[in-house]
């Protein structure tokens, strides 16, 4: 059989925000895409909440998605602190200069208009393909389907949340023995749009405004989570008041909880020439801080970029993808170590750390250039 040929410059494997981020941006670039995405189209809604960055904002503006984001709620102050320890941190919009640190939303939300900008802009998606292989070639690489067809480009973007048969193992992966619970949560106090960090011994606890409502982000060990997420409302209600404190009041509803393990993944963006992979397909990271999604998204923004100023013979050969890997390694490594150096720091109870990370928070108050230079990694990456 004669091989396949190359109906568009890139091939995108997964429709989620990374893979349509991707494919909206490659074709601002003038670069033609195709997205084949594994879930049926009309797949069941996704109920997690996303935390977007400034900067995350900023890409799906240029993109004209944003402004079809009307349930965005803005997180304007942050508060972050140790449970039983002293030593607070806040971080506001204004003393960075922008309208929000972040945003808080549905991710069915986001899937939804980017799936609307995708047929806007006459972006081919094939739904119900799920590919069990992937071929490097000298000039283009081939994506099989489970339903026997191939698909061929001179590039193929994995941005399948590392869900799909053709994940590599990590080169560094860390198990943290952590679940968080989430759910939304209603508090005696509103929240002003104000976010919480509350690192404990256990994990982060994390409240994000949403609505007229919180996102909670519950970490606990693999074991507590299960019990925590079982305990009926009233009950967990009242432990969590005890576990986050009385800022925001009492806790006076909670939704169904879900839990999820937490980990740290790192796959990496180099591979064979002709394919890279972006977004959760090349890290996971723990939600703490909030950088996971934010990075995927910069890593398709600027994959796009780079292609854009590639000629089109050497789009998605090795040294295409060198460059790319080399562009990208600062912001991604960067976020690993911040994020993984924040569990390892704070999930525990060792007396002298727990008074460093008090004199830390406090440095982190009352020094401005400090505060403004991690406030502007968490809403830029590493360049910003």
């Amino acid at each position: 059989m004669s091989p396949p040929k190359a109906m568009n410059d890139v091939l995108v494997a997964g429709a989620g925000p990374v893979g349509a981020v991707c494919a909206l941006a490659l074709r601002q670039q003038g670069i033609a895409a195709q997205v084949l995405e594994a879930q049926p189209e009309d797949a069941r809604v996704d109920t997690r909440t996303l935390a977007l960055s400034h900067g995350s904002r900023l890409i799906l503006e240029r993109l004209g998605v944003w402004a079809q984001l009307d349930d965005a709620t803005p997180i304007t102050r942050i508060h972050v602190s140790q449970r039983g320890a002293l030593g607070v941190a806040r971080l506001s919009a204004e003393e960075v200069q922008v309208p929000a640190l972040g945003y808080v939303l549905p991710y069915a939300s986001l899937t939804a208009a980017l799936k609307r900008a995708l047929a806007n802009a006459g972006i081919a998606v094939d739904y119900g393909v799920a590919v069990t292989r992937i071929e490097s070639g000298s000039e283009m690489a081939s994506l099989h389907a489970a339903d026997g067809r191939v698909h061929a480009a001179p590039l193929v973007v994995v941005a399948d949340g590392g869900r799909g048969d053709t994940a590599p193992a990590p080169k560094l992966e860390r198990d943290y023995d952590q679940t968080a619970v989430v759910c939304e949560v209603q508090t005696e106090l509103p929240h002003a749009n104000q976010a919480f960090e509350r690192f404990t011994p256990e994990g982060p606890a994390a409240l994000l405004p949403k609505g007229d409502r919180y996102a909670l982000v519950w970490t606990a060990s693999r074991e507590d989570a299960g019990r925590i997420a079982q305990l009926p409302d009233g009950e967990f209600l009242a432990a969590l008041y005890r576990h986050f404190g009385g800022r925001q009041g009492l806790f006076l509803h909670a939704s169904p909880r879900k839990t999820f393990p937490l980990k740290l993944a790192w796959t990496g963006s180099e591979a064979a020439a002709r394919v890279v992979r972006v977004g959760n397909a090349a890290q996971t990271l723990h939600p703490v801080a909030g950088q996971g999604f934010n990075i995927g998204l910069r890593d398709a923004w600027e994959l796009a970029g780079l292609c854009g100023d590639t000629s089109r013979e050497a789009l998605g050969s090795a040294a295409m993808l060198a460059a790319y890997a080399r562009g990208r390694r600062m912001d991604v490594m960067g976020g690993v170590g911040f994020t993984d150096f924040l569990v390892r720091l704070f999930s525990n109870d060792i007396a002298p750390l727990r008074r460093a990370r008090g004199v830390g928070l406090l440095a982190l108050e009352v020094f401005p250039p400090l505060k403004t230079f991690v406030a502007r990694r968490m809403l830029f990456g590493a360049r910003g």
